[in-house]
């Protein structure tokens, strides 16, 4: 197989930023199909793409034979029935994070997909940008010594959308902007999660609270891991300056910072010395290369029939992480993982 023919699952912002990359910025590619519930959010994107085959509905288009592999970056409380159809139809599946929102889903879903031998990565860029795969290789030459304490911050500028405002269907914000830091943070500690702590409160969007009085736009979870490396992850969305995604490595032997807030060649300072900088306005701007190199990643574990780099078990890892931090806000109490 020199190329490989992908079907679109749901078409929105997320959606569009893998839609682009597929249909004109990687070769060995082709976007042949778009599924959304929306006709005319279909109709727009296939315009845009050049994609004549839209679908508001995924059995017909698994129906078809359009298509090899497919991208599902719907709802994440809709991946698991998606995935496994997909599965059970033969296509190989690019999900994007969270994996879901049960360990159990996540489980259904890794089942599937090896039952039916097709591929399965998740959508965890951060691993393919080029500062954390620097980090990583730091790490592993020990040139650094070992690892012993890994913080993390994940930062949004807007809110996520509604449907992850009720935090018990949808995990909240650990599940929906942190499941990234939950990731690399374990991918760089080289380790299993053993516990987690965490405290959150809502302090920007009151106007939530009585809808949803668990919902919190301000958390920071405590964490610790087998081999004893510990850490911190915070995340606060909306934060409205811009996009912040940062990592902080402490080693024995030295220190490893990835990221900064400043996200453009721009700098100025007036008579009165202030100075002004710009932010990253958006995690499109900031893993741009990152999101190109995953889907050139999971494409050559279809076409050369290799393992993917994320696999099902790393994203039912940060399920699980995920769920042990709500658990904590609900209990007040240290939670084990994976219990």
């Amino acid at each position: 197989m020199d190329r490989t023919r992908f079907c679109l699952i749901g078409a929105g912002r997320a959606g569009m930023v893998h839609a682009r990359n597929l249909a004109f910025n990687i070769k060995n590619a082709d976007l042949t199909a778009i599924v959304d519930i929306d006709s005319k959010v279909a109709g727009k994107r296939g315009e845009e793409l050049g994609v004549t085959n839209l679908f508001t509905d995924l059995d017909e288009a698994l129906s078809s034979d359009l298509f090899d592999a497919v991208v599902v970056v719907t709802p994440t409380f809709t991946h698991r029935e998606i995935l496994v159809k997909c599965a059970e139809a033969k296509k190989h599946v690019f999900c994007e994070k969270p994996m879901s929102i049960r360990p159990e889903e996540a489980r259904a879903m890794i089942e599937a997909t090896s039952k039916n031998s097709v591929k399965l990565q998740i959508g965890f860029m951060r691993r393919f940008d080029p500062p954390f795969l620097h980090a990583r290789e730091v790490i592993d030459s020990g040139e650094l010594g070992e690892v012993m304490i890994v913080k993390s911050v994940g930062r949004g500028p807007g809110l996520p959308p509604p449907w992850t405002y009720n935090v018990a269907e949808s995990n909240g914000l650990l599940g929906e902007v942190n499941s990234h830091d939950f990731d690399s943070t374990r991918w760089l500690a080289g380790s299993e999660y053993r516990r987690v702590y965490a405290e959150a409160v809502n302090r920007k969007v009151k106007k939530l609270e009585k809808e949803y009085p668990d919902f919190y736009d301000n958390v920071v979870c405590t964490v610790r891991f087998d081999n004893d490396v510990i850490g911190t992850i915070d995340g606060t969305c909306p934060v409205d300056y811009g996009y912040d995604a940062r990592t902080e490595i402490v080693l024995t032997g030295g220190l490893i910072s990835i990221g900064e807030v400043r996200g453009q060649a721009y700098f100025s300072c007036d008579v009165h010395g202030v100075i002004r900088e710009n932010a990253w306005g958006s995690w499109r701007n900031r893993f741009k290369d990152a999101y190109l190199d995953e889907m050139r990643s999971f494409i050559t574990s279809v076409t050369d029939d290799r393992p993917t780099l994320v696999t099902g078990q790393d994203g039912l890892a940060t399920v699980q992480a995920v769920v042990a931090a709500n658990r904590s806000l609900k209990s007040g109490a240290v939670e084990e993982v994976g219990s």
